[in-house]
């Protein structure tokens, strides 16, 4: 397969492109600007750029257990259909979680034949597993996420400091990557807490302290480990001067926001409106526009959804009760690319945040991510300037529940290949289960 297209992002510019595909990889990359010929050529539309799949590291499956709040091939139609070739699943809301082997198997064994995208896992760090880590370090997961405060379903607690310190003595040990929630209970166990429909009150509940102390004491247990780590869905830009102080320092810490604290503000959300409920919670509009600058910077690494769907009935009008979580995988890119544009940042920053920050986190970047020889066909044809106003009952996800119900976004995505074959929703799924690339953490 041969694909030409008069806009492209490649090496980080806008460039025209030519693709040459073989076996599933790509064999030449061709920005001269000449158009071949032949009938095996796929010319995009003059409006359409042709980027790389986007690499999702934060998708909440569910499946097994949670089924009926998501499984692998409704998200990972929905993925497909958003740019999406490439998906790493957390290890929780599933039952049973991805804290032991067993756990990974059987994860495995339902994704296996559902998968329309490729699929990774990430391991799990609960209190009591921590024998468990190098097992499934060496079974092939990305790293292992970890919460400091209660996840929501009790079958993967937090870890206490102390835990956390022994956990990260591991995973240095191994070279592993920790990845984390980084809220603190005790700030927002002091926090008011005023059941009901105002979002106000939710947004006081859980205060931008308790994101800065957790990330404090995730730095100071690096520096005292010698670990890496990733800070998980960056929600307060109070967080910034310590992230910024630690990668001035050399310590391996990345970090990542998602579409939904790029796009909303705490403002403007209705109240019970609990579609926007998420934790760590949307802030202001002054804490946005600080978040989009420390994306510019390189501050924050990478933009990935936190696709974390459950059954519209758990959404119930009271942000006290209401589960906590934002479906927006098949939405990540559009929504990201209003707000860039709005702002003045092209595509290629784009592809950067979503696409070679993922794939760097999650070790991928040889082949995933990027337009380059050696690396998978995984592409997108994404036409920049069409509109589409969402309509939920439209999005793939299994729950017809979106924070972004009947907003109107810049971006549509076209085509998706995967391995150089066009991804056909409505056919038999062609995606494959990873494992991390031997070798650890480069």
């Amino acid at each position: 397969m041969v694909v030409h297209a008069a806009r492209a992002v490649v090496d980080g510019r806008e460039t025209p492109v030519t693709v040459t595909v073989r076996d599933g990889e790509i064999v030449a990359v061709d920005t001269s600007g000449l158009a071949p010929t032949g009938p095996d050529v796929v010319h995009l539309a003059d409006d359409e750029v042709l980027l790389p799949g986007l690499v999702d590291s934060h998708v909440h499956v569910n499946e097994p257990g949670r089924t009926e709040w998501e499984g692998f091939a409704s998200a990972t139609r929905a993925a497909a259909a958003g740019g999406v070739t490439t998906l790493i699943d957390m290890p929780l809301n599933s039952i049973p979680p991805t804290t032991t082997v067993a756990g990974l198997q059987a994860k495995r064994a339902v994704a296996v034949d559902q998968a329309y995208v490729d699929v990774g896992f990430w391991g799990g760090a609960v209190p009591g597993n921590i024998d468990d880590l190098l097992p499934l370090h060496d079974e092939g997961v990305f790293g292992f996420k970890c919460f400091l405060i209660d996840s929501g379903v009790p079958e993967f607690p937090p870890l206490a400091p102390d835990e956390l310190r022994d956990d990260l003595r591991r995973t240095a040990l191994i070279g592993a990557l920790m990845i984390v929630h980084a809220e603190r209970a005790d700030e927002i166990d002091a926090a008011p807490h005023v059941p009901g429909p105002h979002y106000s009150d939710f947004v006081a509940s859980r205060p931008d302290l308790s994101e800065v102390n957790a990330i404090r004491l995730v730095i100071d247990t690096m520096r005292e480990t010698g670990a890496c780590a990733h800070i998980l869905h960056l929600s307060s830009a109070e967080a910034l001067p310590l992230i910024r102080e630690a990668k001035a320092e050399g310590l391996p810490l990345t970090v990542e926001t998602c579409p939904h604290y790029l796009t909303f503000t705490a403002e403007l959300i209705r109240d019970g409106s609990t579609a926007h409920k998420c934790c760590p919670p949307i802030r202001s509009d002054a804490n946005r526009s600080r978040l989009w600058q420390a994306l510019a910077d390189g501050t924050i690494d990478c933009v990935v959804s936190d696709h974390s769907p459950s059954t519209a009935d758990l959404k119930t009008d009271d942000f006290a009760t209401a589960w906590g979580g934002i479906a927006s995988v098949q939405l990540a890119l559009p929504a990201v690319w209003t707000g860039a544009r709005e702002r003045g940042l092209g595509l290629p920053d784009v592809v950067r945040w979503m696409a070679e920050g993922p794939a760097r986190q999650t070790g991928l970047d040889e082949t995933k991510g990027r337009i380059a020889v050696g690396a998978s066909a995984d592409l997108v044809a994404f036409a920049p300037e069409a509109e589409v106003t969402v309509t939920v009952g439209d999005l793939l996800h299994k729950n017809p529940v979106s924070a972004y119900d009947g907003v109107t976004l810049r971006g549509v995505v076209r085509r998706t290949w995967l391995h150089g074959h066009p991804v056909d929703l409505d056919a038999e799924p062609r995606g494959r289960l990873l494992t991390r690339p031997l070798g650890g953490l480069s």
